[in-house]
């Protein structure tokens, strides 16, 4: 009696511990699943899905405080606008851009140079993803700040890590 008795018992230890194998072996493919999809964006004119690529790189390195990097992309920006017919006075800012080793002041240049980008690739002709264009009410002094970005996820450039998600998505430009 007691075997049997002590056999039960185990086969009940050893159900249990096999039901919360499969509870976590499901739980572990929920986790993949809700991974994030990058949102790849496809313009169909290489110069301006160049200046896109390039301003996404100059806003990333501001979102990390990263006055170097900043300085580095815009320049590369700079080239490209420069030689892009009618974006000449857009070059000029982004060069500011690349001057300056001040944080506060590339991020107000920054608003301009997202302004006129913003304009630019709303007529934009875009084969695939979504350029999303979000807001931040608190830049540059609560005057308010815009730029364009890859993902739905507010990362603001205009305060970094101190206020990385203040914003919203203001707007969608989406392929047609």
């Amino acid at each position: 009696m007691k075997r049997i008795f002590g056999i039960a018992i185990l086969s009940t230890l050893l159900a249990c511990t096999q039901a919360d194998q499969k509870s976590t072996e499901a739980n572990d493919s929920t986790k993949t699943d809700s991974v994030s999809v990058k949102n790849e964006v496809s313009i169909k004119d290489k110069q301006k899905s160049e200046i896109f690529n390039q301003y996404v790189g100059l806003k990333n390195a501001l979102v990390k405080s990263d006055s170097a990097s900043a300085q580095k992309s815009a320049s590369q920006l700079q080239t490209s606008l420069a030689a892009y017919k009618g974006c000449e006075p857009t070059a000029v800012v982004a060069s500011k851009i690349a001057a300056s080793t001040n944080l506060v002041s590339q991020r107000k240049d920054f608003t301009v140079l997202s302004s006129d980008l913003i304009a630019l690739l709303k007529g934009a002709e875009i084969e695939k993803g979504t350029i999303y264009v979000q807001h931040c009410p608190m830049a540059n002094k609560g005057d308010g700040g815009d730029w364009l970005s890859t993902e739905k996820e507010i990362r603001n450039p205009y305060y970094g890590n101190e206020m990385l998600e203040c914003g919203r998505v203001a707007e969608e430009i989406k392929a047609k």
